[in-house]
């Protein structure tokens, strides 16, 4: 009963090919000279309906600690939620490379509230000893497993963009989100106002693929350079740009992500029946929040189901555990099967 995280599952099966037919393919071009690379770049313009500048890198880290390189100076300021993957789960990649400070606001459940994060813009300090305000960080589906509609980055893409800021998404589950709102991959980035985002597909069913998506293609130079310089130019590029182009085709990572989607609300509704466990509030992606104690969470785990606890900084008064209770996330992949939910169910 896998349930700790989607990084522990492998990779589908489309994908697995297509990095084996890539690896044996003859002699190509290095570090992304290659004809399946330029093909990627067409393929997220198509995705996005409009030209695109796409990176491919290694990992999250480097997607997000790159993205925001890209959009601040030295001297900058990125403003993030206290418990975005940005701030707490990035071991300071994002400060190391850009040289900015991160400013982490409060955000219940990790979203801003567009008037309140308009009042903590102005609170903020400005001026030559506080740093350039630069980049507004917002991640879909997020820490809390909530997803942000269009509208709602459209509303607080407004209220950073009246304050100089650019938008950066952390969409390292944005497959996820995209398969819950049933929308556009335009609608959920660029036509609401994001200008660079980490595109994510090791979660979603990839071995290692992450791409830094820039809606300004002007960026691509620069990003470029700030990839090599990080590490991230990967010699045999195609074998990460091969899984991509499996990976989207036909649809299929979308048909993971539904998979992934779906499994979590059977998860949801086993333990929303379940004596002494009680949901947090519904899942709306991939990710399962259920209030319980350490104890009863230490038996499930002991009889093979794996999960982590989670921190409850982020959470509303009203969100609050009761006594004895604390938070754990369980989550979701492409390749949950039912007999897991059943043999958890079994376990509650």
């Amino acid at each position: 009963m896998f349930f700790a995280s989607d990084n522990w599952a492998g990779a589908s099966e489309p994908v697995l090919a297509a990095v084996l037919a890539a690896g044996r393919a003859a002699p190509v071009p290095a570090y992304g000279a290659d004809d399946l690379t330029r093909r990627l770049e067409t393929r997220f313009s198509e995705l996005f309906e409009r030209e695109v500048a796409v990176l491919p890198v290694a990992t999250g880290t480097a997607a997000n600690a790159l993205s925001i390189t890209a959009l601040t100076p030295p001297w900058g300021a990125v403003v993030a939620h206290e418990e975005s993957h940005l701030a707490i789960d990035e071991c300071g990649a994002p400060e190391f490379f850009s040289g900015a400070r991160l400013l982490r606001l409060p955000a219940r459940r990790g979203k801003f509230e567009p008037a309140e994060l308009a009042r903590r813009l102005a609170e903020l300090p400005r001026g030559l000893h506080h740093g350039e305000r630069s980049v507004l960080s917002i991640t879909s589906p997020n820490e809390y497993g909530l997803v942000w509609s269009p509208d709602e980055i459209s509303a607080v893409a407004a209220v950073a963009k009246a304050d100089g800021l650019a938008v950066h998404l952390d969409g390292a589950r944005f497959a996820n989100g995209l398969a819950a709102l049933g929308c556009t991959p335009a609608e959920a980035t660029w036509k609401a106002g994001v200008d660079v985002m980490s595109f994510g597909g090791t979660k979603g069913g990839c071995l290692m693929a992450e791409a830094i998506v820039a809606f300004d293609p002007a960026l691509r130079e620069k990003i470029a350079y700030l990839r090599k310089r990080a590490g991230q130019l990967v010699s045999k590029h195609r074998l990460i740009t091969a899984q991509f182009e499996a990976w989207l085709d036909g649809g299929h990572w979308l048909e993971l992500a539904r998979h992934a989607n779906a499994m979590a609300a059977r998860l949801a509704a086993v333990i929303d029946r379940a004596a002494d466990v009680r949901l947090a509030w519904a899942p709306q992606a991939n990710e399962i929040f259920v209030f319980m104690s350490a104890e009863r969470a230490a038996r499930l785990q002991a009889a093979g189901a794996h999960f982590h606890d989670w921190s409850t900084a982020a959470l509303a008064p009203e969100d609050a555990p009761r006594d004895g209770e604390k938070l754990w996330r369980l989550v979701t992949s492409f390749a949950t099967t039912n007999a897991e939910i059943e043999a958890f169910a079994a376990l509650l």
